[in-house]
């Protein structure tokens, strides 16, 4: 049975070899140490939501026919559509603002310079309109912070390039995760393990001595490079059960809901830097009205499950959420009461290290954007910036603390130091410097 085992190792590209030495129990066993956050999770709203029925409300006739102007409500700074009346499942914004409002920072009047989808997704994912080589946000900070991580990059969907910097992990289902996390187990069950832990403690300390006796001779660099690519392989599976005691018995059956456990799963099994969640058919050029009030309620309650199943595995105050679609509606309903593409949007964050209960930039009531004063941040007339992409992208690497690291020099975003925006993650009234 040993023979077998052994020629099976090898078949399946183990390498497995008997040790010179016997190891002793008291050998060092290696593990990857958990990632320990900041986490990140981006939520997009694939297909271009209308602002106008969340936090950047009009209520005149032209532009909405849900509310009227004096039906606008406010919490705290912000101002928000009503949707309690015409939602018929998911969460209003008034409970949505209610729990969350003064955690979140609002970015209203946001300029996509173009309303087409493909390079709307491209530039909000990336800060960078006409390169497809540069990766989005979330991998990028992923590859900073801890590309060792095995699921280090999460995508569900929407614009998900790395710019080859890190692995690309789709998860479609939470049994897939189950899975994974438990690889040497019949069907991802960990009560039916295809061997015991004395025989899995003896691969590890088999593997490890190998490893340590091909580091000592002369290899070439192609054949080096692919048996340390097969020693991570083992760690990453040993790193990967971690997850296993934080999946959920019960399966969400929401969307958001299914992705976000899957995330916050690997969040918290220290497996993962960001995730990168996505619902869609958002592009409401017919019915806009029943299909916003269908959809944006459905996007709220599942950022809402996110931060609170967040609480319950205690890392809500490690995560950082970001909100964004790539494109708003236009002021004006069609022919078939829908809208259609509009370069003009907003965006909302919050979580660690967000002064929340703010609201930056603004639209016109013709729903044009209003210029802005980068140092300020407030609305002006005269010598302002049109707010873009690369400004946002800009301002998370800084607030990320990776502007500066080599993989993000090795993707400029060209945004002029005098356009950068100044003190967005907190109120600038809070720091007169």
């Amino acid at each position: 049975m040993r023979r077998d085992f052994l020629k099976r190792c090898a078949v399946a590209g183990l390498g497995l070899t008997v040790p010179h030495k016997t190891l002793s129990a008291t050998d060092e066993k290696l593990e990857l140490p958990p990632y320990e956050g900041p986490y990140y999770l981006v939520f997009n709203a694939s297909g271009g939501w209308d602002t106008t029925c969340l936090m950047d409300p009009k209520g005149t006739g032209r532009i909405n026919r849900l509310y009227t102007k004096d039906q606008i409500l406010t919490h705290g700074i912000h101002r928000f559509a009503p949707t309690a009346q015409h939602k018929e499942k998911g969460l209003s914004n008034e409970d949505f603002y209610n729990e969350f409002g003064n955690e979140m920072l609002v970015l209203n009047g946001l300029d996509y310079s173009v309303n087409n989808h493909s390079p709307c997704s491209r530039y909000m994912a990336t800060g960078k309109l006409d390169s497809l080589a540069y990766p989005t946000f979330a991998a990028l900070v992923a590859a900073c912070q801890g590309a060792s991580c095995p699921l280090s990059f999460l995508t569900f969907g929407n614009y998900s390039a790395t710019g080859n910097l890190v692995a690309k992990a789709r998860v479609p289902y939470l049994s897939s995760l189950k899975r994974i996390a438990n690889s040497d187990s019949i069907e991802g069950n960990s009560k039916s393990p295809y061997h015991d832990d004395f025989a899995l403690d003896r691969i590890e300390q088999a593997l490890q001595q190998q490893q340590k006796d091909r580091a000592a001779q002369t290899r070439l660099p192609r054949r080096r490079h692919a048996e340390n690519m097969l020693y991570s392989a083992q760690l990453n599976s040993k790193a990967l059960r971690r997850v296993t005691p934080h999946i959920p018995k019960q399966i969400p059956k929401a969307r958001l809901a299914q992705q976000a456990e899957i995330a916050l799963a690997s969040f918290k099994a220290g497996v993962c830097v960001s995730a990168n969640l996505s619902i869609g058919q958002f592009d409401s050029h017919a019915n806009n009205d029943a299909d916003q009030m269908r959809l944006i309620p459905e996007f709220l309650e599942g950022i809402a499950y996110a931060l609170h199943r967040a609480e319950e595995l205690q890392i809500r105050n490690k995560v950082v959420v970001i909100v964004q679609s790539e494109m708003g509606r236009t002021p004006d309903y069609n022919k078939g009461n829908g809208k259609d593409h509009w370069s003009i949007g907003s965006i909302v964050f919050l979580g660690a290290g967000i002064e929340g209960n703010r609201v930056i930039g603004e639209t016109n009531e013709q729903q044009f954007a209003l210029p802005l004063d980068p140092k300020t941040l407030k609305t002006v007339d005269d010598n302002g910036i049109r707010v873009r992409p690369e400004h946002i992208h800009q301002a998370l690497r800084q607030f990320a603390g990776i502007a500066d690291h080599a993989y993000s020099q090795q993707f400029p975003l060209g945004v002029k130091k005098s356009e950068r925006l100044t003190n967005l993650w907190e109120n600038p009234a809070n720091n007169p410097e």
